[in-house]
């Protein structure tokens, strides 16, 4: 057998991958699970965006390869709705490159911007892919702690006082992934003051803002902060569109030439009705926000007494497709008290220390579950 390169052995399978094959074990034993731990929407699309894909299918060009920078139209669209729902200009020639999914970005950026041997700050809480790309791409991840008490922010003055020479970039992410915590303008411009004086690319992972979020921002909305950041965002929460793979990353033009020299040599482009559908979504009014809302609230109410019927607890006023539950005392740690679920009461939901040792205590449930389908768990508790 031919031996895997030296990287592998820096990464593990990723969780879900490896613990749904163990979901579908069950379900294929007749078990009823019911699955609470995937931030994968279970609602369509708009009709109008359907209807473009549909249309832009027999359009003439439609089936070549296409930009590597998308249409000049999408490119457009998320530089309307940037100014539109952020307050940010950003210029869609230059600032703004679009992505088959924010997903694809981490690895982008990272290829483009990290050496063998420059550490990253990795937020602990937070999403597992920062610290697997890191790893992948030879670098050296770097976590730094967060906690309920401080709001799930990271303790600046604490990691100033650290040695963050090897220090080439920071990844931050809010509203946060995976306690729904939002940081205040207060708080990026901190970051971002942060990032300068101590000479850190920092990214900000921004796809959940408008999952009950009242007051979406954007970390690109700090004076000065192009200077020193990135923002990554995607159609998957926001529009339903997480099969469809769109994302986005925004900065000034040496950061986004510089993501480009990456993309260029690894896709060929994102499929022309794929674009097109993402400009009709973008382009959504006032209303499919209001009704998005509406759904995810009622389920969220449900969830919540769920979490209070397992005797966990949790802020009320986090944002985003998840609710983030500490545990009651006694429960026994994340993975084994989700197991127990798993196995007794036929619920999966997510530990959550796949998200890092900080997340030892707490779990986390999906909202993109039927309402009904709540119902159902809810009795089974």
């Amino acid at each position: 057998m031919i031996s895997t390169a030296d990287r592998l052995h820096t990464v593990e399978e990723y969780y879900f991958s490896r613990k749904l094959r163990e979901v579908r074990e069950l379900i294929s034993e007749g078990k009823p699970i019911i699955n609470m731990g995937i931030g994968s929407p279970d609602l369509a699309p708009s009709p109008e965006v359907l209807q473009t894909l549909t249309t832009a299918m027999t359009e003439p060009g439609a089936h070549q390869y296409q930009s590597y920078q998308g249409l000049p139209e999408l490119r457009e669209a998320v530089a309307r709705f940037y100014t539109e729902k952020f307050g940010v200009d950003m210029d869609p020639a230059k600032e703004i490159l679009p992505l088959m999914g924010s997903k694809e970005g981490i690895m982008h950026i990272s290829l483009a911007f990290l050496n063998a041997g420059d550490e990253v700050l990795i937020p602990n809480p937070g999403y597992p892919t920062y610290s697997s790309v890191t790893r992948l791409v030879g670098a050296v991840a770097r976590t730094y702690q967060l906690s309920e008490s401080r709001g799930w922010f990271p303790d600046l003055e604490a990691l100033e006082k650290q040695d963050l020479q090897k220090v080439k970039l920071m990844w931050v992410s809010y509203p946060h992934m995976p306690t729904g915590a939002m940081a205040s303008r207060e708080q990026f411009e901190a970051l971002v003051e942060f990032a300068k004086r101590n000479r850190i690319l920092l990214v900000n992972d921004n796809p959940y803002s408008f999952v009950l979020g009242k007051d979406p921002l954007s970390l690109l909305s700090v004076e000065g902060a192009k200077d020193i950041s990135l923002e990554l965002n995607s159609l998957s929460k926001t529009f339903n569109m997480a099969g469809w793979r769109v994302g986005m990353v925004l900065g000034n033009d040496k950061h986004i030439n510089a993501i480009l020299k990456v993309k260029s040599n690894m896709d060929s482009g994102m499929f022309y009705g794929i674009q097109k559908g993402a400009i009709a979504a973008l382009n959504s009014g006032k209303i499919w926000f209001e009704q998005l809302d509406a759904i995810y609230q009622k389920r969220r109410q449900l969830l919540c007494q769920l979490a209070d019927k397992l005797g966990c607890t949790y802020d009320p006023e986090a944002v985003g497709m998840f609710i983030w539950a500490r545990l009651p005392a006694g429960a026994g740690n994340s993975e084994e008290f989700i197991d127990r679920i798993l196995l007794e009461k036929h619920l999966f939901i997510a530990p959550g220390t796949i998200f890092g040792s900080c997340g030892e205590g707490y779990i986390r449930f999906s909202l993109c579950v039927p309402e009904e389908k709540i119902r159902e768990a809810i009795k089974r508790i």
